[in-house]
């Protein structure tokens, strides 16, 4: 997995990712309750907003770590906000990409760097 500054996570298989928010970033948000999903098909460049999630706190945009085509969304997370709150690593991913550049990996943070970040 790879992490960005602005605390989204990516995990690559290939040349597809599987992006979502980092626990960090939950708890920073609160209870998550309205989640607004990219459309499969979107082509976005890294670091773009693509989707929108509300809390009982606040907005956030969730920026794209890398460029690609959104390839699938999580219609569970859609549907139930809350599994964010719950697995915001795992289960509660929010879409994944079909890499464009798969380069652009390497400006992204290693776990150790992203902790480091967060010190």
């Amino acid at each position: 997995m790879y992490y960005t500054d602005t605390h989204e996570w990516i995990a690559i298989h290939g040349n597809q990712g599987t992006v979502g928010i980092t626990s960090y970033a939950q708890q920073e948000l609160g209870d998550i309750v309205y989640v607004q999903l990219p459309k499969v098909g979107q082509k976005v460049a890294a670091g773009e907003e693509i989707c929108v999630l509300e809390s009982t706190k606040a907005a956030a945009d969730v920026y794209a770590p890398v460029s690609g085509i959104v390839s699938a969304i999580n219609e569970e997370v859609r549907n139930m906000p809350g599994k964010i709150n719950q697995a915001a690593e795992t289960t509660g991913w929010l879409f994944q990409l079909t890499l464009s550049q798969p380069s652009e990996t390497k400006k992204l943070l290693s776990l150790s760097e992203y902790r480091a970040l967060l010190e």
